[in-house]
Parts: structure tokens; C-alpha cells; sequence
């Protein structure tokens, strides 16, 4: 059907909610890329070999993420009149047994992480309720809102849900109010930058030129993030709804969804998205009959991370080197072709959209004066506790670490994180007071970026934290800026000389000047953050930088040059494991007699280390 007015908007959500909620069995599996990676097709093929064999009446769709990719696959099943169960860590062999017990009416408690609380369903006893887990009670779910809980290329379950809600309420308004409601709601940009919203959207507007350009900076690249591309998987309409409200405002009828090409998952379906939305009317000539015209393009990037600063994106779509160029101006004046043009994250898209259904006083609401609504995180590292978490801003580290995340993996203790990416500070254990807002983060000496927060616990050696960061920078460094590309690799090579045991008390010195003057003096915000692993490991860890240049010693054990493993004889076994396991035959012994290993062949990978069931085998510092 085609959407004409708000009446054809219902009449689309009333299909969708019957899809969301039909009156048979339905059993969701959760299909991002961190349920696929984890097996999730085999157990969506399973639970659809074995309906069919019991002749079981079921639906069955697949939906993007929940946030809580430690546990996938997760598989969420709601039966009628009985109750909804998420059950986590589905296997095919799980799923098979699991047909079996719905087969029977049975809402079987093996494997069931919490029930899910519905109008009209009894909670399943003996459950947790989902909101009631750790790892979601804290959170607050705006840009996620949908994540996991709709299928993604469906819009009608998107309009069910509330979706467009929000552009019909800003088509209904003069541009410049749709502006100010931005505005007053204090978004800020969930790219990192944190610059305001409506000010960048007032800023194109007033521009002067024709005509006007909306990009949305699907371009992440920091390691161990992948906060939009979990967006762009689960809930692609609310980023291109964002996007139209957007161009609607500045006047602008043309739009870009710009996304690497190592997302294929998120390339498909966003894809999907803007040909079903155009399908129906919600892209394309007269949206909803207010004679506004929208159209969106979806680029796929080629992998480069500088291309996530918002002029080498540009440069980019243009065709060009995705490199970056001076600013003033800024692409708000001069921006695609040369014209005026708002690019924007993935989730500030999707907060958007959100806004404009709820208002700028919910949203307002949300968070801290100065830091308005949510922000989401992928919680990695050495934590108990990994996914995507959505939370107010202004909740502390230490909530976020602890009371979501759990605290460090295996009774580990936490001893710093990393907020921001490769481009981020670490942040030690003692500062996890502090509230996650983009003012603090910098004044601690980090950053906000993107999202990416990576735990670090006792056994991380901070020197060989900040040589690995700055190695990706320095790769990743377009080569424009001098200070960029000679300076990354100047710091790279005394890192590298400190973490081999051939640093010295200058070294130290040098690297700070060095740090100081890439920050100062780098074309983009690739090169001016790039620093920052060092000038903060150097500001809270200095102690370990000591240590290595003068005592030859790597604190944590990590750093080869300077460790040593030793097998500890009253403990050996003889078991033969890490004799085994390593792989330049450094290890020798008879068996069920204590080993040896020959520091002239051990290359210290610490392969045996971890492979020996005893612990019989000692790093010495």
C-alpha cells in the first residue's frame, strides 16, 4: 500500500503490530552480525526443520540485536496465553529441544536468560524479569529503542512501533520549528564530536547556495566498535526517517547514507530499508502529502578510517581521496559539491527521529544539563559483562563497568579503561567516579568518540596499550599533515624501543613532546586525537613507562623482551600439555616428570602459560 496521510500511516502500523504480535506461537531469533557470528543461522534452520516436522503452527522471523551479544544466539519465544522467555546461548541441539517442549504447550526453563514482561502474557515464574538483569537495569534504550525487538527490513513493524510518528509531527510544522526543537532538546553529535545539533542544522540552513545535501557518517572503524552497524542492522528506519526530518528542516532534498563495505549485513538491510521506503511513499516525491520531496543513496565506503572525519567522507562520495581538508569552512557551509550540507552519526539519525515523535522535553529529561539523552557504548575488553549498552549520559564509569558490566572477567581486577576508541585516553580504575559526559571525558584526557569502551585489567601492560592504539592510527593516517604521518611514526618507534627493553629516561621525555606537538598541530581530528593513548598512559600510568626504561621490567609481564618463563617443578605434573603447545619445541621433559624450558629458544608467547592445567609455569617480571 501506498502512505498518503497520517490515516494510511495507522492503517500500515496496524498490520505491523499484528506481525509483531500475532495470536499463535512466534519465536524471534536474533540476527545481527554478533548473533550470526555466534551461529545463529544454524539455529534459525533448526528451529524451521523441526516446526515443520512437528507441524508445529509458528511463526518464526528473525530481528537484529538485544545489546547482550555475550549471550548469543538468543532466541525469544512467546506463546499465547502462557508467557514470553529469551532463552541465551541457543544451539541447533538447544533449539531441536526446544521445538520438542513447545510441540507439548511447554515453556521449558533449561536455558531461559529472563522472561519478558507483555500486556496481556503472565510473567513465566521463577524468571527474571529482562529489565530486571544487571546488564539491563541501568540502561535506557532511545537510539536502540527497536534493536532486537522488530524485524529490520519489515516497516510496517517499524510504523507499529511508532516509527514515522515523528516525521508526520515535523511535516505538520514550519522547518525552522522542527529546528528549534532540535535545538531545545540539546542533541549533540553521537559521532564523538559532541557538536550540537541544531546549531550544525541552523548553521546549513541560513547557509547561503543551493542546493542543500544530508549525510549520514556510517563510517565506523574503531576497534572493537560496532554501535552503528548494529543500528543500521536492527532498526534501519529510524536512521532514514532521521534523515528526511533532517532535509526537511535545512531544505535539503537529497541524502546519503554513507557505510564501509566490511558491514555487508548493514549495506543489505539499510539498503532494504530505502527501497521499501520508497516503495510505499516515505521517500521520494510528496512525503505524506506535504509536498516535500526526499530522496536517499546508500555509499559504501572502502574501508579507510580516516574517512569517518566528516570532510574525507565527503571527499569520498565525491569520488576523491578520502583525505581531509582544512576547516573553516565547515561542510554546514561548504560541504558536498560545495554546498551546504548536515552530515551526521548513524545514532544522533536515530535520535532524531525519536525526538520529534516524543518531543524536545522528553528528551531533555533524559540525562544531565549540557549532556541530553542517551549514548551507546560497545562495553569490550577484559569485563564480565560485553555488548551494546545504552545508558543517560551522566552515569558514572563505575556503574557502567561494575553494575552493567560486571567488573573484570574472571575475579580479575579492573585497572583502566578506554573511552573513545583508538583516538581515546585510558582512564585508570581511581577515576571511575567520574560521570560519562563529553566535558569530563576530555578534561580527564579522553575523549567521548563514538562509543567504544574497552575494560583493561591487572594483566594489561599500558605501554603495549598505547603502541598498539597509536600502531592502528599510524597506519590508518592519510599522510596529508606532516605531524600526522611523521609524527605517529616517530611515537610508534620509541614505543616499540621501550616495550623491547632498549628504552631510556629520555625516550620518555621525547614521546611527551612529541604527543603534545601531533595534538596541536594535525590537519583532522584523526591526527589531533591520535596522541591520546600516550598522553594519558603517560599522565596515570608514568610508573610503568618507568619501570620498563628503568628497570628493564614490563610490570604486567606482557611486554617479550622483558619477561621470562620459568616451569616451577614442585608443581609440574609432567602432562606434556605446554610441551605441546609450543611451537618452537622450547620445552623438554619426560613424562609425568617436571619440564624445562630453554630460555634460548622460548620466544615467551605464553602459549604454555595459558595451556598448563596446573599453573605450573611462572612469568618472571
Amino acid at each position: 500500500m501506498r502512505v498518503h496521510t497520517r490515516s494510511d500511516l495507522e492503517s500500515l502500523g496496524a498490520v505491523g503490530l499484528a506481525a509483531i504480535y500475532p495470536s499463535r506461537l512466534k519465536v524471534s531469533v536474533g540476527m545481527a552480525t554478533c548473533g550470526l557470528a555466534a551461529g545463529a543461522e544454524a539455529v534459525y534452520r533448526t528451529l524451521q526443520d523441526e516446526a515443520l516436522a512437528y507441524g508445529l503452527d509458528m511463526t518464526l522471523v528473525s530481528t537484529g540485536c538485544l545489546g547482550y551479544c555475550q549471550v548469543e544466539p538468543l532466541v525469544d519465544v512467546r506463546m499465547p496465553g502462557r508467557g514470553r522467555v529469551l532463552y541465551a546461548r541457543v544451539t541447533p541441539e538447544r533449539a531441536r529441544e526446544l521445538i520438542a517442549a513447545l510441540a507439548t504447550g511447554e515453556l521449558p526453563a533449561e536455558g531461559a536468560l529472563a522472561t519478558i514482561p507483555e500486556e496481556g502474557l503472565p510473567p513465566v515464574e521463577g524468571l527474571p524479569s529482562l529489565e530486571e538483569l544487571p546488564f539491563y537495569a541501568k540502561q535506557h534504550k532511545v537510539i536502540l529503542r527497536n534493536s532486537g525487538w522488530i524485524a529490520p527490513t519489515k516497516l510496517e513493524e517499524y510504523v507499529a512501533q511508532g516509527g514515522y510518528g515523528g516525521l508526520a509531527r515535523a511535516l505538520e510544522l514550519p522547518p525552522q520549528a522542527v529546528v528549534d526543537e532540535v535545538t531545545r532538546s540539546g542533541l549533540r553529535g553521537r559521532g564523538g564530536g559532541g557538536f550540537p545539533t541544531g546549531r550544525k542544522w541552523q548553521t546549513c540552513r541560513d547557509a547561503p547556495g543551493a542546493p542543500r545535501y544530508i549525510i549520514c557518517n556510517g563510517d565506523e572503524g574503531d576497534p572493537g566498535a560496532y554501535m552503528d552497524r548494529t543500528v543500521l542492522e536492527s532498526d534501519p528506519y529510524s536512521v532514514i526517517e532521521g534523515m528526511v526530518i533532517g532535509g526537511y528542516a535545512v531544505g535539503a532534498h537529497e541524502g546519503y547514507v554513507y557505510v564501509r563495505d566490511e558491514y555487508p549485513l548493514a549495506v543489505e538491510r539499510v539498503t532494504q530499508a530505502v527501497s521499501r521506503a520508497e516503495e510505499v511513499g516515505l521517500l521520494g516525491k510528496n512525503i505524506l502529502g506535504s509536498g516535500f520531496d526526499f530522496a536517499v543513496r546508500v555509499v559504501r565506503g572502502a574501508g579507510a578510517f580516516v574517512c569517518g572525519e566528516e570532510t574525507a567522507l565527503i571527499a569520498s562520495i565525491e569520488g576523491g581521496m578520502g583525505e581531509p581538508r582544512p576547516k573553516p569552512p565547515y561542510p554546514a557551509l561548504q560541504g558536498l559539491w560545495g554546498c551546504p550540507t548536515v552530515i551526521n552519526n548513524v545514532k544522533t539519525w536515530a535520535s532524531v527521529s525519536a525526538i520529534l515523535a516524543h518531543g524536545a522535553d522528553w528528551y531533555q529529561a533524559i540525562g544531565v544539563e549540557g549532556n541530553t539523552g542517551t549514548v551507546v557504548f560497545s562495553l569490550v575488553g577484559k569485563v564480565a559483562n560485553t555488548g551494546l549498552v545504552e545508558v543517560p549520559l551522566g552515569i558514572t564509569l563505575h556503574e557502567m563497568i561494575y553494575e552493567i558490566g560486571g567488573g573484570g572477567r574472571d575475579g580479575k581486577a579492573v585497572k583502566a579503561v578506554q573511552t573513545g576508541g583508538p583516538s581515546g585516553g585510558c582512564l585508570p580504575a581511581r577515576l571511575f567516579h567520574l560521570p560519562i559526559d563529553y566535558e569530563t571525558l576530555t578534561e580527564a584526557g579522553s575523549i567521548m568518540g563514538s562509543g567504544g569502551m574497552v575494560v583493561m585489567d591487572e594483566d594489561t601492560c599500558m605501554v603495549d596499550v598505547a603502541r598498539y592504539f597509536l600502531r592502528f592510527t599510524m597506519d590508518e593516517s592519510c599522510g596529508k599533515c606532516t605531524p600526522c604521518r611523521e609524527g605517529t611514526r616517530h611515537m610508534y618507534r620509541i614505543l616499540t624501543r621501550i616495550v623491547e627493553g632498549q628504552g631510556t629516561p629520555e625516550d620518555i621525555v621525547l614521546l611527551e613532546q612529541i604527543a603534545t606537538w601531533v595534538k596541536g598541530a594535525a590537519l583532522c581530528g584523526l591526527g589531533q586525537t591520535a596522541p591520546n593513548p600516550v598522553l594519558s598512559t603517560l599522565r596515570y600510568f608514568r610508573d610503568e613507562y618507568e619501570a620498563h626504561v628503568r628497570e628493564r621490567r614490563c610490570p604486567a609481564g606482557v611486554c617479550r623482551a622483558l619477561i621470562q618463563l620459568v616451569i616451577r617443578s614442585e608443581l609440574c605434573i609432567g602432562c606434556g600439555i605446554c610441551k605441546r603447545e609450543c611451537p618452537v619445541g622450547a620445552i623438554s621433559g619426560q613424562n609425568k616428570k617436571p619440564h624445562v624450558i630453554d630460555p634460548s629458544l622460548c620466544t615467551r608467547c605464553r602459549l604454555c602459560h595459558d595451556a598448563c592445567p596446573e599453573g605450573a609455569i611462572e612469568i618472571v617480571r
